[in-house]
């Protein structure tokens, strides 16, 4: 591992001028950023330690209806939260599939947000990856790509998104709140991640030396809480990143949709919106044709960046159960498989019925 200069800054603001220094990269957790560290792929010349800043590891529920998370607030802590795991659903299904018990107690919501690809390609620095080396190409085209994008992608990048966490955050509309040398301001997560283009080095909208501090969810957000799920294929049931990934979020009005969000993880270099299939639903029965329908809708601009075009129909297979689990109604306990279309789902106490401030906890 290169060697470092390390800073603890006691604030905000002295952490983004600790920042301001050539190759400069903020710490918390490090659960992706030492891992990368380690293997050469990433290499700073000063890490700025936030994990000890005040007031970014909180959670705030405010008057208006939305609810604020910190930065710094640890995955498993969120992922317990009785009011997140009654309120947003989706979001604690989606944090407990992830990682492993002890990443999730170490990991954080900012940290989660900025996780970087698992591209094989992006992690071998002895492979040509435009994104990690600019201008060096892409072996993943051509290469093993069974896992790569089918999404969104360019002639430059093929890489996906890893997050869990990012999917639900995309389909309930989060918002991004960041500190920089210019001043606060917000981004909605849906635009927060750059799609590869013809600068697949540039991951986010963040300028340099810019933080994350916090994620907010916006007032409405917990009117889905009734009919809300995260599902997600893996290639084991243990810890491993997403095949393909679904967050569905549906608001009933009698036997129809009234209104309905849909994301898509592990299917692009950004967690994927897929506003025509909402549209598609939008007043529909919540029918098995529609469902198909809608599934066929969100794929549709889809098309194989190699030896994946079998995510295609997979990433339509896991939205149609998706929506059909989350019209049937979110279930009073995440199953003993965390959002996976294989667990049983225990739907006969269901909140289908309840008003999204009275359903149970959803926490294991």
């Amino acid at each position: 591992m290169k060697a470092f200069d390390y800073v603890r800054p006691a604030s905000v603001a002295e952490a983004l001028a600790a920042a301001a220094r050539p190759g400069a990269a903020y710490l918390a957790a490090g659960t992706n950023l030492v891992d990368l560290m380690k293997g050469g792929v990433t290499r700073p010349d000063v890490l700025v330690d936030i994990t000890r800043l005040p007031g970014l590891a909180g959670i705030e529920h405010r008057s208006d209806g939305s609810t604020r998370i910190g930065a710094l607030v640890r995955n498993a802590v969120l992922a317990h939260d009785p009011t997140i795991a009654t309120r947003y659903p989706a979001l604690a299904e989606a944090l407990l599939s992830g990682a492993s018990g002890q990443l999730r107690n170490a990991a954080t919501t900012a940290g989660n947000v900025l996780q970087r690809t698992r591209c094989q390609y992006f992690t071998d620095t002895a492979s040509a990856c435009n994104k990690r080396a600019p201008g060096t190409g892409c072996d993943a085209i051509g290469g093993v790509n069974r896992a790569h994008a089918v999404l969104g992608w360019s002639r430059h990048c093929i890489a996906t998104h890893p997050s869990d966490f990012c999917v639900p955050l995309a389909a309930l509309d989060a918002v991004v709140e960041i500190e920089g040398p210019g001043g606060p301001r917000s981004v909605p997560l849906e635009a927060f991640h750059r799609l590869p283009g013809d600068h697949p080095e540039r991951e986010t909208v963040l300028e340099p030396g810019e933080l994350v501090v916090a994620v907010t969810l916006p007032p409405g957000a917990d009117g889905f809480a009734a009919h809300s799920r995260y599902l997600k294929v893996r290639e084991r049931t243990s810890y491993a990143f997403a095949v393909v990934s679904a967050a569905v979020a549906l608001r009933m009005d009698g036997n129809r949709i009234a209104q309905a969000r849909i994301a898509l993880g592990s299917v692009a270099l950004k967690p994927w919106r897929a506003r025509e299939a909402e549209s598609l639903l939008a007043g529909a029965a919540p029918t098995p044709e529609t469902f198909a329908q809608a599934a066929q809708a969100a794929l549709a601009e889809a098309t194989p960046s190699g030896d994946n075009a079998y995510k295609i129909e997979l990433a339509r297979r896991i939205v149609v159960r998706a929506l059909t689990l989350s019209a049937a109604g979110t279930p009073a306990r995440v199953p003993a498989l965390p959002a996976s279309p294989f667990a049983a789902s225990p739907f006969a106490a269901t909140q289908s019925a309840a008003s999204p401030s009275a359903g149970a906890s959803t926490h294991v």
